[in-house]
């Protein structure tokens, strides 16, 4: 299950399941590009942590929504080498309700999760196609599945993920590249401690607690391994039975 010198991208990589899914992508030994826009500091503290235990990591930045800036970072970074692996975490929320939504709530959001995901996925994969070999996760949500009050853009940037993954799987699978989705439910960390308390989330929740950013992240290195070469093109909840 070890991969020995792939290189893998993260996006969001400064968050509590991007910090977490890029550990484990390392201990699985990649070369992890952990990605930034605005929480650099927290990112480099991923890499810190990753070569402190012996990985390698390296901070990369970009605004996701930009696809100009984006295409011309990962293309510096292709001329050293391929980016085998790609995980498209980043993700922000903007919550109202519909009705009083204003347009650049609904943009934004759509922007960095959706656009963004065409935005790093698109100027890598012809790379992963000469070499017929790659692994690319979209990480949704359970709201992209059931809705939630309040996230409308939120639900529709992540559900977009959906079709697109399934899309993608089908145009890339005779690559030996695969593409899936992860969509979690509620998980421990400053965004969901922000949104639930512990009530909340047994009334909720069947399994009567938030998740960590460590099962979400094995559950995502496993799909980038080896031995998940035949899942493609899946939608899989890691939402302790939310639906």
């Amino acid at each position: 299950m070890v991969m020995s010198a792939r290189r893998a991208l993260v996006t969001g990589g400064s968050g509590d399941i991007g910090g977490a899914i890029a550990q484990a992508l390392a201990a699985q030994g990649c070369r992890v590009l952990v990605h930034a826009n605005a929480n650099v500091s927290r990112a480099q503290a991923v890499v810190d942590a990753i070569n402190g235990a012996g990985g390698q990591a390296q901070v990369i930045v970009f605004d996701l929504a930009d696809g100009a800036a984006t295409r011309a970072a990962l293309e510096a970074e292709l001329e050293h080498a391929p980016i085998d692996v790609l995980v498209h975490n980043a993700g922000i929320h903007d919550d109202a309700p519909m009705a009083g939504m204003r347009t650049e709530q609904w943009t934004r959001v759509i922007d960095v999760s959706l656009h963004g995901f065409f935005h790093v996925a698109q100027p890598l994969l012809l790379a992963m196609a000469r070499q017929r070999w790659g692994r690319i996760v979209a990480v949704s949500s359970v709201a992209a599945v059931l809705g939630n009050r309040g996230q409308t853009n939120y639900a529709v940037a992540k559900a977009g993920l959906h079709g697109a993954v399934r899309s993608l799987a089908r145009e890339m699978a005779s690559r030996a590249i695969t593409a899936n989705v992860v969509a979690p439910g509620v998980i421990a960390g400053a965004m969901s401690e922000a949104a639930f308390d512990a009530a909340q989330i047994k009334t909720l929740v069947p399994a009567a607690r938030a998740g960590t950013p460590r099962e979400v992240a094995a559950l995502v290195a496993f799909l980038c391994s080896e031995d998940a070469g035949y899942i493609n093109g899946q939608v899989i909840g890691i939402n302790g039975g939310m639906g």
